[in-house]
């Protein structure tokens, strides 16, 4: 009899059913000011200056860590999401980043060029 999947599986396979089919479809607004909705921002602050950079970074870890496929396309951009791919992996749980990693190799690579 196989064992159960362990917390860690079920929690990439949920992260890689959201994941968009490339980086490009992701047309998110790299200005300006963000609103999440309620699904995604639960508690605390809705509102999201791009232009702040601590602000920027938790809008990502919110959306990664939360969006559904289409508010990962709606909320992210893909310019955005790779340049701040460094520090951001630091901040997103180890299941979360190595989905996007293996999905994505750009963004593994990007975080190896600043290592």
């Amino acid at each position: 009899m196989a064992s159960p999947p362990d917390v860690s599986e079920l929690r990439r396979a949920k992260f890689a059913r959201r994941l968009p089919g490339e980086l490009a479809m992701l047309a998110g607004p790299a200005h300006g000011t963000v609103s999440l909705p309620l699904h995604l921002a639960r508690s605390g602050l809705t509102e999201f200056d791009l232009e702040q950079p601590r602000l920027r970074m938790s809008c990502y870890r919110i959306v990664l860590a939360e969006g559904l496929h289409d508010d990962l396309i709606q909320y992210l951009d893909q310019e955005l999401l790779v340049s701040m791919g460094p520090t951001l992996r630091t901040l997103i749980n180890r299941d979360l980043r190595d989905v996007w990693e293996a999905a994505f190799p750009e963004l593994a690579r990007r975080t190896q060029a600043v290592a």
